[in-house]
C-alpha cells in the first residue's frame, strides 16, 4: 500500500532526519535518486545527451543542481536555467560548475536548447509552494511542456498543490516525479505527476516517516497485492451462503443492460450467491442462470449486502424499491438512479446514518453535485471527506483519480484505470464489484477502495487485450485473471 502525507507531516519528518544526518547528506541522496530516474529512462548511449535543469531558489533547486552535477560527471551535457541567480543554492551550483555544467541565459521566457533537450528536470519549486507560479517559473513551465524531451519533476511538479493536487495556472507536466522520502497527497491526486517514484532517502514510508510524523497517513492507495489479500478466499467448509450473498436491484424496461452488467460483475468476482430483485429478471437469467431472481426486494430472501440503483429508473416503483433496500440492516451501495432519487429524498440517507447502518455512495461529479450542492467536486479530496462526514456514508467520488472517503476521515485514492473505462455500463460493473466485496464481509471503506482498484485494473487489462466495452471487464476483475505485463502500475519504488 502506498501512503501519502500532508506537507505538515513531511516537514515534521524532515526535521528529524535533518537533525540526524544533516542537509548535505539528505540533498546528495535526493540528487542521486533524481539522476537515477533520468538515467534509467534515457536511451543509450547516454554520454553526450543534453539535460536542462529548471532551477528555483530553494532546496528543490539545490536537489536539481546536485543531480545535474552527477549527470555531468557521467558524460551528459547539463545546462541550468536559474530563475533567481542570486538565490540559487550555492553548494549545488558550485558542484554543477565544478563538474563542467553550465548556466544558460533565461530572458522573457526564452531558453536556448530547451525544446531539443533529451531531458528536462523541474526543480523550480518544492512542497512548500502553492500555485499559481510566479511569472518567470510559469513561462519556463509552459516552454518545458511544449518540449519533446523526458520531463522529470523533483519532489513535485511545479504548479501543483502538494496537498490537494489542484493547479491554478501553468503546471509542469511530468513524465516522472521523484518523490523524496514520501509522497504528498497531491501527488496521488494530480494528473501532472506521471509515473511516481518514491525514493527512500532516509525517511521512507512505513519506516521512518511513520515514526516521525504525528498521525496516520493522510491518504492511501491500494495496489494489486493489497487487493488480492483483502478478498476473502473460500475455505474447505464454505458454501454458497457462507461465501457471501449479494442482493441487486438494478435495471428497468428501458435499461435492462444495467442489471446484466451489475450482476455480471458480482458473479465473476466473489459471492457464493447473487439474488436479483427487479423488473428484468428475464434479461438477467438469460445471461446469468445461476442467479436467484425475485419480483421484489421483500421476496428476494436473505442477503449480506445490497446494490441498488443502476438503470432502475426514477419513477414511483423505483423509489419504492430504494426505500425497501434502505430499510434493511445490511450494508447498501447506492449508485446511478438511486443517487438521483436520494438527492430528492435526502432524509432516506439520514435515516440510515441515524441507525448506524453502513452505506456506500458512488457518484460521478454530476451526481455528487446533486447530492451535495454546496460542495465543489473539483476539490476531490476535501469535498469527498466533507460529504462522507456529513452523510454518514462512505463516498466514492468517481473520476480520473477516484477518491474514497469514510465518515471517520479515512481516505484512499485509486491509481489504476484506463480511458477505456469511460464507457456506458462501466459504473454498473463497478457497483457490482464493490457490492460483492461488501457481501463477502469487507467493511465499506475497504470494499470501495479495493473494488475501485479491481475495476481500474480490469479496464487496463481489457484495453491491452483489445476488448472494449463494459461487459469485457467481467473477465479481468478477479486477481486470478491478472497477467503480468498486461498493465503497468503508475507507482514504483527505488
Amino acid at each position: 500500500m502506498l501512503s501519502a502525507y500532508t506537507v505538515a507531516q513531511l516537514r515534521s519528518a524532515e526535521r528529524v532526519v535533518l537533525s540526524r544526518v544533516g542537509e548535505p547528506t539528505l540533498m546528495i541522496r535526493a540528487a542521486w535518486a533524481v539522476a537515477g530516474a533520468v538515467l534509467d529512462r534515457l536511451p543509450g548511449p547516454r554520454p553526450g545527451r543534453t539535460v536542462v535543469l529548471l532551477v528555483g531558489s530553494g532546496n528543490n533547486g539545490g536537489d536539481a543542481l546536485y543531480a545535474g552535477a552527477r549527470l555531468r560527471r557521467l558524460g551528459l551535457a547539463v545546462f541550468a536555467v536559474l530563475t533567481d541567480p542570486e538565490r540559487a543554492h550555492a553548494g549545488g551550483l558550485s558542484a554543477l560548475l565544478a563538474a563542467g555544467g553550465r548556466v544558460t541565459p533565461f530572458a522573457d521566457g526564452v531558453v536556448t536548447g530547451l525544446e531539443d533537450a533529451d531531458a528536462i528536470v523541474d526543480g523550480l519549486v518544492g512542497i512548500g509552494a502553492r500555485p499559481p507560479l510566479r511569472a518567470a517559473a510559469a513561462a519556463l513551465v509552459e516552454r518545458a511542456n511544449a518540449a519533446v524531451g523526458l520531463r522529470v519533476a523533483v519532489d513535485l511538479p511545479s504548479g501543483v498543490d502538494p496537498d490537494t493536487g489542484r493547479t491554478d495556472g501553468p503546471a509542469f507536466d511530468a513524465d516522472v516525479t521523484v518523490s523524496l522520502g514520501a509522497a504528498t497527497s497531491g501527488l496521488l491526486l494530480a494528473d501532472r505527476t506521471g509515473e511516481l517514484v518514491v525514493a527512500g532517502i532516509g525517511m521512507a514510508p512505513g519506516r521512518d516517516v511513520d515514526r516521525q510524523v504525528t498521525g496516520d497517513a493522510d491518504l492511501v492507495a491500494f495496489d494489486d497485492a493489497d487487493a488480492a489479500l483483502r478478498i476473502p478466499a473460500p475455505g474447505a467448509e464454505s458454501n454458497k451462503y457462507s461465501s457471501g450473498v449479494l442482493g441487486v436491484v438494478a435495471g428497468s424496461p428501458k435499461y435492462p443492460g444495467a442489471a446484466v452488467l451489475c450482476v455480471g460483475a458480482a458473479v465473476n468476482l466473489r459471492p457464493g450467491l447473487v439474488r436479483f430483485a427487479g423488473p428484468r429478471t428475464d434479461a438477467v437469467l438469460a445471461r446469468w442462470p445461476e442467479v436467484v431472481a425475485a419480483p421484489s426486494v421483500v421476496e428476494a430472501g436473505q442477503v449480506q449486502a445490497w446494490v441498488v440503483g443502476p438503470g432502475m429508473g426514477t419513477d414511483g416503483q423505483a423509489l419504492g424499491r430504494l426505500r425497501d433496500v434502505l430499510d434493511a440492516d445490511e450494508p447498501v451501495l447506492v449508485d446511478a438512479d438511486g443517487l438521483t432519487l436520494l438527492a430528492h429524498q435526502p432524509w432516506l440517507l439520514a435515516g440510515r446514518a441515524r441507525r448506524g447502518r453502513s452505506t456506500v455512495l458512488t457518484p460521478h461529479s454530476g451526481e455528487f453535485s446533486r447530492l451535495f450542492a454546496d460542495l465543489d467536486p473539483a476539490d476531490r479530496l476535501g469535498s469527498a471527506r466533507t460529504a462522507a462526514a456529513r452523510s454518514g456514508a462512505t463516498v466514492l467520488l468517481k473520476g480520473h483519480r477516484t477518491v474514497v472517503a469514510d465518515p471517520s476521515g479515512r481516505t484512499a485514492v485509486n491509481l489504476s484505470g484506463s480511458p477505456a473505462l469511460a464507457t456506458a455500463g462501466s459504473g454498473d460493473v463497478l457497483s457490482g464489484a464493490i457490492g460483492s466485496l461488501l457481501a463477502a464481509g469487507l467493511d465499506a471503506f475497504t470494499a470501495a477502495a479495493v473494488g475501485a482498484h479491481l475495476h481500474g485494473r480490469a479496464g487496463e487489462l481489457a484495453e491491452a487485450a483489445g476488448r472494449p466495452g463494459a461487459q469485457h471487464l467481467w473477465d479481468y476483475l478477479a486477481p486470478v485473471h491478472w497477467r503480468a505485463g498486461r498493465a503497468d502500475h503508475a507507482v514504483t519504488g527505488d
